[in-house]
């Protein structure tokens, strides 16, 4: 018996067809799980990636509940068109600390991994307020409001421990401080090197030039420190540990 004639034993039978399907697809989930039991973390170490600051962090969930990843992905694929446009390819790294990850699906505007820096807070300002005004095709919505809702930073302390359930390793001291950090990094004359020295590379300024801290503030504060923590120009792979 030939091997297309015991292959017709599997396609006449749907029991047998049932058994060996299974089997196949237990070897295959096997093999690929298994070695995911014995390694520490599936996710090399990155110099530089850290937990988002009070101020990032608010403006991170600002930046997902007015729904920019619909519009804007934060993935640069290792592609040379990519590349070329956006800068180095997204390291898993980078998305370590995110819950949930902004890769997005879908680009109606520019990947945004690495958008920090790029432009100044002025820009950001103006293009909150009126996208047109920097970037005459743009379709996105106007978001001018954000600058007229102040915040205090009350629930942060929450919010970071409610990411140190899921793995964020946010310590005490950092939980202990976070209303402090939450504010003085939008206060370029306050007592900040301590948020500095938790945060290392926090940006510290008034981002919306208005007083008070606005919902402007955490949102251009998270958008400006997307891409910058990782130097890529000494930048070596790392095997994990």
């Amino acid at each position: 018996m030939g091997i297309l004639d015991k292959h017709k034993v599997l396609e006449k039978n749907a029991t047998l067809l049932l058994v060996f399907s299974f089997l196949v697809v237990t070897v295959g989930g096997i093999v690929e799980i298994a070695p995911l039991f014995y390694l520490e973390n599936t996710i090399e170490e990155v110099e530089g990636v850290r937990p988002y600051s009070p101020l990032e962090l608010t403006g991170r969930d600002i930046y997902i509940r007015e729904g920019c990843y619909v519009c804007h992905s934060q993935m640069i694929r290792p592609m040379r068109d990519e590349v070329e446009r956006y800068g180095h390819y997204s390291l898993a790294a980078e998305s370590m600390y995110d819950h949930p990850f902004q890769w997005g699906s879908k680009r109606t505007g520019p990947d945004l991994a690495r958008v920090g820096g790029r432009y100044s807070d002025e820009w950001h300002v103006d293009h909150l307020r009126n996208p047109q005004s920097v970037v005459p095709a743009s379709v996105m919505p106007k978001y001018g409001f954000l600058e007229d809702k102040l915040i205090e930073g009350e629930y942060v302390q929450d919010l970071m421990k409610t990411h140190a359930l899921v793995g964020v390793p946010y310590t005490d001291e950092m939980i202990e401080n976070a209303a402090a950090d939450f504010k003085v990094q939008a206060d370029p004359w306050g007592d900040y090197d301590g948020l500095v020295e938790r945060y290392p590379g926090a940006q510290v300024r008034n981002f919306d030039g208005q007083p008070g801290i606005s919902e402007a503030d955490a949102l251009i504060a998270y958008l400006q420190m997307l891409g910058t923590l990782v130097d890529f120009s000494t930048f070596e792979p790392v095997a994990s540990r």
